[in-house]
């Protein structure tokens, strides 16, 4: 009930405060998101266009019932390496890019695929694979594997970051009223007119943008090669996406997996990936920065997802103003992705601690074992990769690695007798109960 009460509270705030949660949630994707084009080659503007333009799309399809943000994935930067790499100059490779983002819209329709089935033989039959012995400590990885850039970003200027984690950590403990629910937004404008202050920001690019623009469209093109290198990274974010999409479930206290469903979470997932790469986007996914923020404010409304999907929308026209976000010390996205991710794998433990998975059993502690060692221990490396042929080469990221073994292990050791019960709540609502 106290996750309900949240929920209504959000819809009493009113517009002002709603939209301030919204942009909240809009700062909180703004980092990771623009760094897949800034690391691709593919344009700022277009991937804010596309991650507002597939945020509502997801919601659409998920009957705006699941508080989750769609943004750049950085499960397909090995993809676009492979595919289009960069030039020797170290100019983006507008030739090859097009055809990566053919290769990312037909992994799109692989979560097509999975949800047809999902809706065919029923989430029940599917979840079977996916208990939370095994989505427990793939969210956990999922914040682990994060860390490491949290840290490097936060180290080029530890100033910074520490006052954005301080203000964050002030605002949330202390806080009153709307200041507790907008800690991460002001740690933001609060570190950054610190960095004015001390000179160091950069406003060179925001000069020299423009005001107002349309984001530059680019039609994908289709390779075989390209489809092939690229559509099996599908795997490893459709794990992702249960994860994410249990992380949310965890947070907010509803079965999201059950109602809507987990077919149409994926449906909307692949559909708003698909949609991207056709016009020359990245592939989205569920962001666990914003899973962070709706632990840390506990607001659960969908509609404030909504409302930073238009802002990320208007941002794609307004070129000068994403060249201001932009400007933001890598360090202060540090500091803040300090906390969130650390939020991501506490989540992940509260998931395994609340559904009373029995690790003293040797199948459930030797299966967390070899997702937790998989996922960073190959994500250390590099993943792995296949050659196919010679020119073809799949690559898998340790979280794609640790979350198959897990899924595998958990089919075929003995002793897998857990049970999943949907329990409507009074109001309809269901709640995830795993007993392993």
């Amino acid at each position: 009930m106290k996750n309900e009460t949240a929920i209504w509270d959000a819809r009493k705030l009113g517009v002002p405060k709603m939209l301030l949660l919204g942009l909240q949630h809009t700062f909180a994707m703004f980092g990771a998101t623009v760094l897949v084009p800034i690391t691709t080659g593919l344009n700022v503007s277009t991937t804010l266009l596309f991650a507002g333009l597939g945020t509502l799309l997801f919601h659409l399809i998920t009957k705006g019932r699941v508080p989750a943000f769609l943004g750049s994935s950085f499960a397909f930067l090995g993809g676009y390496a492979m595919v289009a790499p960069r030039l020797e100059d170290g100019a983006a490779n507008t030739e090859l890019l097009p055809y990566a983002c053919g290769g990312v819209v037909a992994a799109g329709l692989v979560y097509v695929v999975l949800a047809g089935l999902i809706k065919a033989f029923g989430v029940r039959r599917v979840m079977r694979f996916f208990p939370p012995v095994v989505t427990g400590p793939i969210i956990i990885s999922i914040g682990l594997i994060l860390a490491p850039s949290a840290i490097q970003s936060a180290s080029e200027d530890w100033l910074l970051a520490l006052v954005a984690l301080a203000i964050i950590v002030v605002c949330n403990i202390w806080g009153k009223r709307m200041i507790k629910i907008i800690p991460i937004l002001l740690g933001i404008v609060g570190s950054y007119l610190l960095a004015v202050c001390l000179g160091r920001v950069d406003f060179s690019a925001v000069k020299e943008a423009e005001m107002v623009a349309m984001a530059p469209l680019t039609m994908a093109k289709f390779s075989l090669s390209a489809v092939l290198t690229i559509m099996p990274i599908a795997l490893a974010t459709m794990m992702e996406h249960i994860g994410d999409i249990a992380a949310i479930s965890a947070t907010t206290g509803k079965n999201y997996i059950s109602d809507p469903g987990l077919h149409r979470t994926l449906l909307g997932d692949g559909l708003a990936t698909s949609f991207a790469g056709l016009f020359g986007g990245p592939a989205n996914t569920t962001y666990g920065e914003n899973t962070g923020v709706l632990a840390l404010t506990k607001v659960y409304d969908p509609k404030v997802m909504e409302l930073a999907a238009l802002f990320a929308i208007i941002l794609s026209f307004i070129p000068k103003f994403g060249e201001i976000v932009h400007s933001i010390p890598n360090a202060i996205i540090g500091g803040v992705s300090f906390i969130l991710y650390g939020m991501i794998s506490a989540i992940g433990v509260r998931n395994v601690v609340e559904n009373q998975v029995d690790l003293t059993k040797s199948r459930n502690l030797i299966i967390a074992a070899v997702i937790l060692v998989s996922a960073l221990g190959f994500n250390s490396i590099g993943g792995l990769s296949f050659p196919i042929t010679s020119e073809i080469t799949i690559s898998l990221s340790g979280l794609a690695i640790a979350a198959i073994l897990g899924i595998l292990l958990n089919a075929i050791l003995p002793g897998n007798d857990y049970v999943f019960k949907e329990e409507p709540s009074d109001e309809g609502n269901t709640a995830v109960n795993f007993k392993v």
